[in-house]
C-alpha cells in the first residue's frame, strides 16, 4: 500500500510538471512547482484547523468521557505515538476522523452517536484505525494528494483562459494553432479527471492500510469489522445531506456519512465497506 501510494503521488507530480511544461516550457515547470509548494505548505499547516472549524468541533475533556480517553491512551502507548487531542463533533451520524499535520499535532474527532452505538471492542477498532492514519502519515499524504490534484485543476483553468484570450480555436485554419488548441483542450479536460482518479486511488489505498494497521494494533479485526457494519448501516439508512464544504471533507471520515450522489458513487474516496469488512475478517 505504501509503495502504491508513492507511485500515485509520483504520477500526480509528473502530471503537474507535464502540464506546466506544456503551458510555459521550463518556466512553466518552475511556476507549477512553486504553486504546488505554496499550496502544500498551506494545506500542511492549516487543514486541521479548517476542518475543526467547519464542524464547530470542541475539545472533549477526560471528565466528559473517560472511556474514549482511556482507549486512545492505550492505543497511543501500543503504537508509540503521543496521545492526540480528542474532539467531539456534534453531527447525528455515528462517525470519526483524524486530522493534524503530524503525530505531535494530531487530532481524533468522534461524534456523540458513535460513542453510544459501539461497544468497547468496536470503538477501540475505530480509534485504532484513526490512530493508524496518524501512524502511517496518511493525513499528510492525503493533504498533499488533494493539493496536487487542486494544482492540476488550477493549471487546467490557466490553460482555458490562455486559449480564450489568445483567440485560438479548434476550428482555426492554421494546423499548428489547431494542434495547440487540441492540446490545450486535452489539458483542460483530461488532466483534472486523471488527477482526481489518482487522488481517489490514494485515498482508498490509505483506508485499506489504516484498517490493517488498526486491526494489527488491537489484535482484534472483528471489532473494527463489526464497527464498520454498524456505521455503514447508519450511513445508508440515515445519510446526511451536507453543504459542499462538508462533502469536501467526506474522505476524512471512517465511512462517508453523506448521501451519495451519482458523481460521488463514481468518484468515491472510500473503498466499498463490504470489501473492507471481508479483508478484515480474512485476517482472523
Amino acid at each position: 500500500m505504501q509503495f502504491k501510494s508513492f507511485i500515485f503521488l509520483a504520477a500526480l507530480t509528473g502530471l503537474i510538471l507535464a502540464a506546466g511544461y506544456y503551458l510555459g516550457g521550463q518556466q512553466g515547470v518552475v511556476t507549477a512547482l512553486v504553486i504546488s509548494a505554496v499550496m502544500n505548505v498551506g494545506s500542511y499547516w492549516f487543514s486541521d484547523k479548517l476542518v475543526l472549524a467547519i464542524y464547530r468541533a470542541r475539545p472533549l475533556a477526560p471528565e466528559q468521557n473517560l472511556r474514549v480517553h482511556q482507549i486512545v491512551e492505550r492505543i497511543a502507548e501500543k503504537t508509540n505515538l503521543p496521545k492526540p487531542k480528542i474532539y467531539i463533533v456534534n453531527m447525528p451520524a455515528p462517525n470519526a476522523f483524524a486530522t493534524g499535520r503530524n503525530k505531535n499535532h494530531a487530532v481524533v474527532a468522534v461524534t456523540p452517536s458513535i460513542l453510544s452505538l459501539l461497544n468497547d471492542k468496536e470503538l477501540e477498532g475505530v480509534l485504532a484505525h484513526e490512530l493508524g492514519h496518524i501512524q502511517n502519515k496518511d493525513i499528510l499524504i492525503s493533504s498533499i494528494a488533494a493539493t496536487l490534484a487542486g494544482t492540476i485543476s488550477f493549471l487546467a483553468q490557466m490553460a482555458y483562459y490562455g486559449m480564450l484570450f489568445s483567440g485560438r480555436s479548434v476550428g482555426g485554419q492554421d494546423n499548428r494553432n489547431r494542434g495547440n488548441s487540441l492540446g490545450t483542450l486535452a489539458l483542460l479536460i483530461l488532466t483534472p479527471v486523471i488527477a482526481t482518479l489518482l487522488h481517489l486511488a490514494i485515498s482508498r489505498s490509505r483506508e485499506y492500510l489504516a484498517d490493517a494497521t488498526g486491526a494489527k494494533t488491537t489484535g482484534d479485526p472483528e471489532g473494527l469489522a463489526s464497527a464498520l457494519e454498524k456505521i455503514s448501516f447508519a450511513a445508508k439508512t440515515h445519510p446526511l445531506i451536507g453543504e459542499p464544504k462538508h462533502e469536501a471533507t467526506a474522505h476524512l471520515f471512517i465511512v462517508n456519512p453523506f448521501k451519495p450522489s451519482l458523481l460521488v458513487q463514481l468518484f468515491s474516496t472510500h473503498p466499498p465497506v463490504e470489501e473492507r469488512i471481508k479483508r478484515l475478517r480474512n485476517k482472523k
